[in-house]
């Protein structure tokens, strides 16, 4: 028996020499390589172990950035680019390697990228996209909580009227610009898509006292007060126009106003330290802290900006000791901004927060509500669009990303779809279509800027189905971060 099993040794060792030697490996290798890893068909090597296991670090060789410690491509961190949560950075216990997912030699033809549903569903058990999958969950912000007063069909029909347009599409598209990949919308900007009717040059703050430059008096201060104390942060009044103030006696008007407007701001944070007794670092944005907690670099992003603009401002002093204590602060800010960029920095969104501020001591009722008071009459203008608490206009967020854990290209639907085939959550056809049955305005509950208008999974179950269209996981749900832009990669984990 050990001459037979010596014989048969020998016998798989000559086969196998004169296969890797004469045939490059045909007789024994599993299947041709598929075209993406061709070039390493002459060299087993490369993927396997001396066992024939294929490890990660053999895929990360050539897939990974050179040096990249964040392993953009390990279950670890898709865990992180799609909840956000960096408590899900420990490996996985069901974590596999790459090769069960990716199998090779399957012959030159092989979409070795294409991923069939029963590798996901061995961690999400949801069965197919018609099946027992988890319905879309948005949770809807009541009309009063919304930070901005807004309703779509009102603005709709302002659009087609100044447009002459017919199209209630068209009408969306007039705000809601695709980007150039057609994928997705752009932000929306004041400046492109409210200015023209929102703040023009006849608009203005009612008469509002004035106080004392450096005083706890309710009031307001004049440009020329910031101007004499040329704090840190109002380098802006030196570029403001003084016609646009109206002042008699012991009361100042501003006409016209800006968006963000930097004398309202400012001297709403004025007020805003009349009724907290440390506002924290909520007095470096220009808006809320309201903003959810994996968003938080958002926030320190915008006070290390602020920050920034205040040692510009103190630039031109020319005492020697406050330039080398700006260059310290400054250098600061720079090892602030690089520790940003690292998703494993730890970042505490209650500094912002001043909810969690103590009122001022010995503030009395009246006081405050004459502090309220003066607040409201200073952002009288901004109030027609803007909800504004605790002496701080609500942040609103520009840019609806609603599905973090899934893509959805646009660009691929319009053809089949129009845009309110699928979004019809606010009653457009009713209120503005051709058989209207009224020209009145919608009831609040059915359209205020708190209704996302996505589409139901319903909606999306009409032909994404066996029979019409694929409803396979990967065709909206992506494991890795978008490998086309490379350089970008530390952002998607940011």
């Amino acid at each position: 028996m050990v001459l037979l099993g010596v014989g048969l040794l020998a016998l798989i060792v000559a086969i196998a020499t004169v296969d890797f030697v004469a045939r490059d490996g045909g007789l024994l290798a599993s299947g041709p390589l598929s075209s993406a890893h061709a070039s390493l068909s002459n060299d087993c090597s490369a993927c396997h172990t001396p066992g024939g296991e294929v490890v990660n670090d053999a895929c990360s060789t050539c897939h990974e950035k050179y040096g990249d410690e964040l392993g953009v491509y390990t279950f670890s961190a898709h865990y992180l680019y799609r909840t956000n949560d960096f408590q899900r950075l420990v490996p996985s216990p069901q974590e596999v390697p790459c090769s069960s997912c990716h199998p090779e030699h399957q012959g030159s033809q092989a979409e070795i990228i294409s991923i069939e549903d029963s590798r996901c569903l061995d961690c999400h058990a949801y069965g197919s996209f018609n099946r027992d999958h988890p319905p879309f969950e948005v949770a809807p912000v009541p009309a009063e909580e919304a930070p901005l007063s807004f309703t779509h069909i009102h603005h709709v029909k302002e659009v087609m009227e100044r447009q002459q347009l017919v199209d209630l599409e068209k009408a969306c598209l007039h705000c809601h610009q695709p980007r150039p990949d057609g994928k997705s919308f752009q932000a929306i900007d004041f400046g492109l898509h409210c200015d023209s009717c929102h703040l023009t040059t006849g608009v203005g703050t009612p008469r509002l006292p004035i106080a004392a430059a450096g005083s706890d008096e309710i009031g307001v201060e004049t440009l020329d007060a910031i101007l004499q104390q040329g704090a840190p942060g109002s380098r802006w009044a030196l570029f403001t126009n003084p016609g646009e103030f109206r002042q008699a006696g012991n009361g100042v008007r501003k006409s016209p106003l800006d968006h963000r407007d930097p004398w309202v701001l400012h001297n709403l944070r004025r007020l805003r330290g009349l009724l907290f007794e440390d506002p924290g670092l909520a007095d470096l944005l220009q808006a809320s802290a309201d903003i959810p907690p994996d968003q938080v670099r958002d926030l320190y992003r915008e006070a290390i900006e602020t920050l920034e603009g205040y040692t510009l401002g103190l630039r031109s002093t020319p005492d020697g000791e406050v330039q080398k204590e700006l260059e310290r602060i400054e250098g600061m800010l720079r090892e602030l901004r690089r520790a940003l960029r690292d998703p494993y920095t730890p970042l505490d969104e209650t500094h912002f927060p001043l909810a969690l501020g103590e009122p001022r001591e010995g503030l009395s009722e009246e006081r405050k509500e004459e502090i309220h008071s003066l607040i409201a009459d200073l952002t009288q203008p901004c109030t027609s669009c803007h909800r504004v608490e605790d002496a701080t206009i609500q942040r609103v967020q520009k840019d609806q990303r609603t599905w973090n854990r899934a893509e959805f290209n646009h660009r691929a639907h319009i053809l089949q779809r129009r845009c309110l085939d699928c979004h019809q959550e606010i009653p457009f056809e009713e209120y503005l279509g051709d058989g209207a049955v009224s020209t009145e305005k919608p009831p609040a509950d059915l359209d205020h800027a708190g209704i996302e208008n996505l589409p139901t999974m319903e909606t999306c179950q009409d032909c994404h189905r066996p029979q019409v269209a694929s409803n396979r996981c990967a065709t909206c749900h992506v494991f890795h971060p978008d490998q086309s832009r490379r350089s970008e990669l530390l952002l998607y984990l940011d």
